[in-house]
């Protein structure tokens, strides 16, 4: 063989060995990363019915309450929050709401992996719509991003709710 070929198939070979030192590190980091993450077993403890009346139903009444434009006699009447803690307050029960979701989805919770998870992830998109609004601190994004989240939760409630 002529040296032009041996030096070829030496190079191809270190090749080869290179990308299997790659390999083997890569997966040696990825154990390494593994082994590092604690043995964390998560227990669900509340069913789905005690997160709907303690965490979902109060976060989204608040929210719901937050901005009101009530028409009566004497005029146009507005509610908006008025302080940093006020919009803060409708922030955190939009985080909550984002929570509920995430908590109804997981541990056996789900009651199927169709339309149940769609409705979940709705309640989440429009929770996070709601906090976005909270922090621009607009009035009028939370009232349009209230209707979102009202609808997330009457589509689930038609199709899934079991008694009160």
């Amino acid at each position: 063989m002529r040296p032009v070929h041996w030096f070829f198939v030496i190079g191809t070979l270190l090749f080869v060995a290179g990308l299997a030192f790659v390999v083997a590190g890569a997966r040696l980091a990825m154990r390494e990363r593994v082994a590092a993450t604690p043995d964390v077993v998560l227990t669900p403890v509340a069913t789905v019915k005690q997160i709907m009346k303690g965490i979902v139903g109060p976060a989204a009444n608040r929210v719901f309450d937050s901005v009101q434009v009530s028409v009566t006699i004497k005029g146009t009447e507005e509610k908006v929050p008025q302080t940093e803690e006020e919009w803060e307050a409708i922030g955190n029960d939009a985080a909550a709401l984002i929570e509920s979701g995430n908590l109804i989805m997981m541990g056996g919770r789900a009651v199927d992996k169709g339309d149940w998870m769609k409705m979940a992830h709705a309640m989440i998109d429009a929770s996070q719509v709601v906090m976005r609004a909270a922090q621009a601190k607009s009035p009028d994004q939370i009232l349009e991003s209230g209707e979102a989240l009202n609808a997330s939760c009457d589509n689930c409630h038609t199709k899934y709710q079991r008694g009160s």
